[in-house]
């Protein structure tokens, strides 16, 4: 999976754009990913993830950054091994591309707006 573009609403991946929040995991995107309360992240927003564990998971906080991470979700990460960054979402793409250039199981949770 490798990012392509993003701009404030907008992001392709693998070729696709995409306009709503998403989470991209090793195989696949899972679009229009929406949180309990929209701009912060709690731990049953990312079940999925903490179900199956990535090495690394990169939290785009939104293109102005306005997305807060609840501390259970870090602490449930760390509780998990995970590595976690969270990022204005246009350093998550950047960071989250060299990830998976170094071989990195990397997963991606991206808010495209605000």
């Amino acid at each position: 999976m490798e990012i392509t573009g993003y701009t404030f609403g907008k992001i392709t991946v693998d070729g696709k754009a995409y306009t709503g929040d998403l989470i991209i995991y090793p195989d696949r995107v899972e679009a229009s990913w929406w949180r309990r309360e929209g701009h912060l992240l709690q731990p049953e927003d990312i079940s999925a993830i903490l179900t199956d564990p990535p090495d690394v998971l990169i939290i785009g906080t939104g293109h102005d950054g306005v997305m807060q991470v609840s501390g259970r979700v870090l602490d449930a990460l760390r509780e998990k091994g995970v590595e976690v960054h969270a990022l204005k979402t246009s350093e998550a793409v950047k960071l989250f591309n060299r990830q998976w250039e170094r071989g990195k199981r990397a997963v991606a949770a991206l808010h495209l707006t605000c």
